[in-house]
């Protein structure tokens, strides 16, 4: 079945009109036209390239959501209740689509409140992202790459992570033939069935949508081995991660940092569904 899902930003506009910020439709995202609002005020600046400047990181963080990001539009839409406050725009227009090249229209036409001097709607195409078990040394290496660029206090040798393959499913993920991240996953142990399940993302994927992508694999092998719990832990700062674990119904045990670092992690556990 085609996925079909609706994003929201929490702007008081989606509630009271009855739309969504965008629509994942299958490889497909729908954004809605967006403003310059911010969304977690609902303030909006009184200058143009301001707004601008919000619409884009309010489209970047619908995007981020559907697990995709400004390079993967192909279709930009700019609505302008005045024809001279485009240009303007234009360098934040360029640093946001220039490498990217949409097809894009720009419309003067009027806006809902008449604060708002830009609006600005897309459609983009989510990259297929390939998730594979860890079945050879080379991708051994690959798992290990990723582990240790993410956790550098816990870095692992290579032979450490045959030992950690020989125990638990590891997994390397892809962009094309482009290692984006991995993950583990420890099978269910105790009375409880308690199993770990850990996504991994390098920092230049991050914010895309793809440590989601992993970890609904990873935990969709959890339920297949019998998990009755489910452990993880994820960065502080990965504040998509976070939602993405509360979404899923995981509860924090414990903060902590790890010997010699300052970053914070955090453990979470979601009991699964008719355990």
């Amino acid at each position: 079945m085609t996925e079909r899902r609706a994003i929201l930003s929490g702007s008081t506009f989606e509630e009271q009109i009855g739309y969504a910020r965008a629509v994942v439709d299958g490889d497909w995202v729908h954004v809605s036209g967006t403003t310059g609002f911010d969304y977690s005020t609902m303030t909006i600046s009184d200058g143009v390239v301001e707004q601008a400047e919000q619409c884009v990181r309010n489209i970047g963080a619908a995007l981020a959501d559907a697990g995709c990001g400004l390079g993967d539009v192909v279709r930009v839409r700019y609505l302008l209740p005045e024809r001279d406050d485009f240009e303007p725009c234009w360098p934040v227009l360029r640093e946001a689509f220039g490498e990217v090249r949409p097809a894009a229209t720009m419309m003067v036409v009027g806006l809902a409140d008449p604060r708002m001097r830009i609006e600005i709607e897309v459609y983009a195409r989510r990259p297929v992202l390939r998730i594979e078990a860890v079945g050879s040394e080379a991708m051994l290496e690959e798992w290990r790459f990723v582990h240790n660029e993410t956790v550098p206090p816990a870095a692992m040798s290579l032979e450490e992570a045959r030992e950690r393959l020989g125990r638990y499913r590891l997994e390397n993920a892809y962009l094309g033939d482009v290692l984006v991240g991995c993950s583990t996953v420890r099978p269910p142990e105790g009375d409880e069935g308690v199993a770990t399940v850990i996504a991994r993302v390098l920092p230049e994927f991050r914010g895309r949508g793809f440590g989601r992508a992993i970890y609904e694999k990873g935990l969709a092998h959890a339920r297949v081995l019998g998990a009755g719990v489910v452990e993880t832990c994820v960065l502080a700062v990965n504040e998509g991660g976070l939602r993405f674990a509360e979404k899923c119904g995981f509860v924090e045990t414990e903060r902590y940092a790890l010997d010699g670092e300052s970053d914070l992690w955090i453990d979470l556990r979601l009991v699964m569904a008719g355990s």
